[in-house]
């Protein structure tokens, strides 16, 4: 029992550690094509009165968006890959 705790532990900490990166370089590769796609930084607070009303949705339905998309994501890869190596036997026993 104590190794299935582990394990679940492990797969959390697994999990929040992918989830958190994806989101922080989804982030940064889409400030970085944005600035690249208008020549102006994204709107820092889209809340503020000065930005455009376009750019304010633009920016977040594409952060809100992407973001969720990427980490859905890759959470299903690294949890694919976590059980596939748990199914996984070793290639060197032989039945018999």
């Amino acid at each position: 029992m104590a190794d299935k705790d582990k394990e679940d532990r492990n797969s959390r900490i697994m999990y929040m550690v992918t989830a958190t990166s994806t989101a922080f370089l989804a982030r940064k590769a889409l400030i970085f094509a944005w600035t690249k796609a208008t020549g102006k930084r994204p709107p820092t607070n889209p809340e503020d009165p000065q930005e455009t009303l376009a750019e304010a949705l633009g920016w977040s339905v594409l952060v809100g968006v992407t973001v969720a998309v990427v980490r859905v994501l890759a959470i299903r890869a690294v949890s694919r890959k976590a059980i596939s190596s748990t199914d996984r036997e070793p290639a060197n026993t032989a039945n018999g």
